[in-house]
């Protein structure tokens, strides 16, 4: 059978301990109560959260060149969309005709 033991209590010390290395902190020193949560509102919010599934090797691609994939990964959407409103001709439509 084995004995019990129990953890000793820590000794007990005087709550005010006079330090003169290490003084208590006074409200003046901690100054104003700052609260501070993420960057906060865009002036203008121009971009969308939103969920995209890409192909493992076009990711991995953005991600090899380092930090600012997804950045460049919307610079490469911006060029082909410019590429394709730019570059589009005007085209009449096209009657169906049966025979």
């Amino acid at each position: 059978m084995k004995l019990a033991t129990t953890a000793k209590l820590p000794k007990k010390t005087s709550a005010k301990v006079n330090d003169p290395d290490n003084p208590a902190w006074t409200e003046e020193m901690l100054g104003a109560l700052v609260i501070k949560r993420g960057r906060g509102p865009q002036a203008a919010p121009t971009k969308i959260l939103t969920s995209v599934r890409l192909d493992a090797d076009i990711l991995e691609f953005f991600k090899s060149q380092g930090a600012g994939y997804q950045s460049r990964i919307n610079a490469a959407l911006r060029m082909e969309v410019d590429r394709n409103l730019n570059g589009r001709r005007k085209t009449t439509s096209r009657k169906h005709i049966t025979p």
